[in-house]
């Protein structure tokens, strides 16, 4: 599992499977591996790269600001690295405002375009929480932290499944990669400093745009409004999952991305030989 130099950051990243590259971007407090539920899936059609963004798992953390442009640009150079021309690009909440960034600033590498559990700007209640989420780690513990953020990920069924909830706290409890506090807080603010209202009808590239109906946290009006101001995108809103459906959903999750990408692929025409 190799990093690169780019961008004055060593920057993690995973490579799996063959055929198109598809590139994933994961969100807030996640790192490459919040994918891993449906690698199976993916890697048997496409080349998927992951990657860890700055102030992530085994990418550096500069204490400096950070803004989703500069993870953008850390994308795109990592694409430029690896010699890979366009790529499928997906992102998850935070990912997908990168993954945003990265096809407004360099439209000719992305070849499609996935935005799960996304948005273009944060209202009040949003941005209140984000802000919240950035200045909580330096005056809680780790496991208190992840008891107040889960809640908004995850829907009141998958908090009934005895065990799960205390299973994935623990498991960040001994993430041996766990963010640093000054990252936390910088992601925050890069999330809550961007806004792409007013650049969507910039996005030319197919785009689906897929959300859980139970995403309290990114609510299917943000999702709806993506839809709404990227020309000719493709809104899905799944029956089951709230804002972490990558866990709760994997199965339902990848099935809509794969049927998202074969619509993608050239027919061919039968001449009969």
């Amino acid at each position: 599992m190799p990093k690169v130099q780019i961008n004055g950051i060593d920057l993690f990243y995973d490579i799996k499977g063959k055929g198109e590259p598809l590139l994933l971007i994961a969100g807030f407090l996640c790192d490459h591996a919040y994918w891993s539920l449906i690698m199976p899936s993916l890697i048997s059609q496409y080349q998927v790269i992951r990657l860890d963004n700055r102030g992530m798992g085994r990418s550096s953390a500069p204490e400096s600001p950070y803004n989703l442009k500069q993870m953008a640009s850390d994308v795109a150079a990592l694409l430029d690295h690896i010699a890979i021309d366009k790529v499928h690009l997906a992102g998850h909440s935070m990912g997908g405002q990168i993954a945003q960034e990265v096809v407004l600033a360099h439209p000719e590498k992305v070849q499609s375009l996935m935005l799960l559990s996304c948005l273009a700007k944060g209202d009040g209640l949003f941005n209140s929480i984000i802000e919240t989420w950035g200045d909580l780690p330096g005056n809680v513990n780790l496991k208190l932290y992840e008891k107040v953020v889960l809640p908004w990920i995850f829907t009141d069924t998958f908090y009934s499944i005895p065990g799960m909830i205390e299973g994935l706290i623990e498991f960040a409890i001994r993430n041996p990669f766990s963010p640093a506090t000054h990252s936390l807080y910088h992601h925050s603010r890069a999330m809550l400093d961007c806004d792409t209202t007013n650049r969507l009808q910039q996005i030319h590239c197919p785009t689906l745009v897929l959300v859980g109906k139970q995403d309290i946290l990114t609510p299917p009006k943000f999702s709806q409004q993506l839809a709404q101001g990227i020309p000719n995108a493709e809104l899905v809103v799944l029956d089951r999952g709230g804002h972490g459906f990558l866990i709760e959903s994997p199965d339902t999750v990848v099935s809509a991305m794969l049927n998202f990408l074969r619509k993608l692929e050239p027919a061919y025409t039968n001449f009969g030989f």
